[in-house]
């Protein structure tokens, strides 16, 4: 009887308790070799491509595009096949199966006492600023890569996203994703890149002018392009009320705002909700959820707030550099909010530099990806790497590394609306900054009133970690650098 196998969902790198099914790359009865592409999965930080752990066939897959499948749990199951390449036995293939040991956000991590547990995630930041592999290596144990997913295989080379074909069309995972999310068939798309491969840029483009736009399939389904049906991604739009015939104009099935006799009526009790469906949170938003509320847990948070005048300015301020170089200043002037609170060892780490987290807001959810030495940039350095950061968040080809390990952060929301927030600090940070929409107010000046632009400002910061007056030191800081023309 040939040997069968199992593959459990292995742990991506991210310490995160479960990924999405994005695409697989093969179906139920192909072959597959030993390390060939087999499924790409969507977790808060990336869309990763898993490889096969044997050589053989497919005998089952463990669910749809779109369904959640745990850390551990099984997510295909293989009959192997000895005439291909196998991994040697007891090859370590890095891959690491069930929810990693629970840590403490903001506690040091076990293996060292000079790292701490500083990401979102609970990722040990090295001295050196970096993310430190989860368990990491020492004497005789090979060292990790560096990159999101990980070490995938036995070698110290891992696999990254690639352009995999599928239905003949050429593209990364996350250029999948995308396509499924803008509704766009792959198959219909002009590739621009390299070697035939749909990019980002093409997806958006072939999205906005509808040249590529998936079509339903004859069972009613949306069909990509890449061979898949993508009905959980691409529903069909509802249509258009119909006026309704006398035997119908009784039915429960259909709702009315009005009485009979003309006048509005409920038409369900007050305590029944007739809104949609559940939807399941899956990716960025199931992470962001779950970040949220163990915040809210740890975290006393209390919220001062000013507005800055900025009507010295000069024409050509960049406001969000201003608004990076204001943190900073006044960063050297209270450290006690550029630092890191281990709330349960009652322990905290002020910073001599300041890594700034950039929040950065997607449809799939929130990002903060850290500009890291904020403090050593000039204004161009800071608009080229926030435009790098957001650029890479967009693509979802930011490195896990990269979104965690910052020692403040900034919430730029006033560029969409609202004037003051208390937006939500992320342990082991004591503090964020937020800034609102820019508006004109009457200030009275020496002989009269003048129109001066202002900027509301709100610092929101952990009472455990740091006093009032601290916060209203650094608030002041801030004002201060603002208010200066260059």
């Amino acid at each position: 009887m040939a040997d069968k196998t199992t593959f459990k969902l292995p742990d991506l790198g991210e310490g995160l308790p479960d990924a999405t099914i994005v695409e697989w790359s093969v179906e139920v009865g192909d072959t597959i070799r030993l390390d060939d592409p087999l499924v790409s999965m969507e977790t808060a930080k990336a869309v990763v491509e898993v490889p096969s752990p044997v050589s053989g066939k497919v005998l089952e897959l463990a669910g749809e595009p779109g369904d959640v499948i745990e850390t551990g749990a099984v997510l295909a199951t293989f009959e192997i096949d000895p005439d291909l390449p196998q991994r040697a036995e007891g090859q370590d293939t890095g891959h690491h199966h069930g929810p990693k040991p629970t840590k403490g956000t903001g506690s040091k991590a076990p293996s060292n006492g000079d790292q701490v547990i500083a990401s979102d995630d609970g990722g040990a930041i090295s001295d050196a600023g970096d993310a430190a592999p989860e368990g990491s290596a020492g004497e005789g144990e090979r060292a990790d890569s560096g990159t999101v997913v990980g070490a995938m295989q036995s070698s110290d080379t891992v696999h990254a996203e690639r352009a995999s074909a599928v239905g003949g069309v050429r593209a990364m995972p996350a250029v999948r994703a995308l396509a499924r999310k803008l509704k766009v068939d792959l198959a219909r798309v002009r590739a621009t890149g390299a070697d035939g491969v749909v990019t980002m840029t093409d997806v958006k483009q072939a999205a906005a002018d509808g040249s590529a736009a998936l079509r339903p399939s004859p069972s009613g389904r949306r069909a990509g392009g890449d061979g898949t049906a993508a009905s959980e991604a691409a529903s069909a739009a509802a249509p258009s009320p119909q006026p309704l015939s006398r035997g119908e104009r009784g039915s429960t099935a259909q709702r009315t705002a009005l009485s009979a006799s003309g006048r509005p009526m409920r038409t369900q009790p007050p305590t029944v909700s007739a809104s949609g469906q559940p939807e399941q949170l899956k990716g960025v938003r199931r992470n962001m959820a779950r970040v949220m509320a163990d915040a809210h847990a740890k975290v006393v948070p209390t919220t001062l707030s000013d507005d800055a005048d900025i009507h010295a300015w000069t024409q050509g301020n960049d406001m969000t550099a201003r608004l990076v170089r204001a943190i900073c200043a006044a960063a050297r002037a209270v450290p006690a909010l550029n630092a890191w609170f281990d709330g349960d060892k009652l322990t905290r780490t002020l910073h001599p530099h300041v890594d700034l987290g950039i929040a950065v807001d997607t449809d799939d959810g929130l990002f903060v990806p850290a500009l890291r030495n904020a403090d050593m940039l000039d204004a161009l350095g800071v608009r080229e790497g926030v435009n790098r950061l957001r650029a890479q968040v967009e693509d979802r080809s930011i490195p896990a590394s990269e979104l965690g390990g910052y020692t403040i952060s900034l919430s730029n929301f006033g560029m969409f609306a609202g004037r003051y927030a208390t937006p939500v600090i992320v342990p082991p940070c004591v503090a964020i900054v937020a800034a609102g929409r820019a508006r004109h107010q009457i200030t009275p000046v020496i002989g009269g009133f003048e129109s001066h632009k202002v900027i509301p400002l709100s610092v929101t910061f952990d009472h455990r970690a740091c006093t009032g007056g601290e916060a209203a030191r650094f608030l002041r800081a801030m004002l201060d650098d603002l208010a200066l023309g260059s």
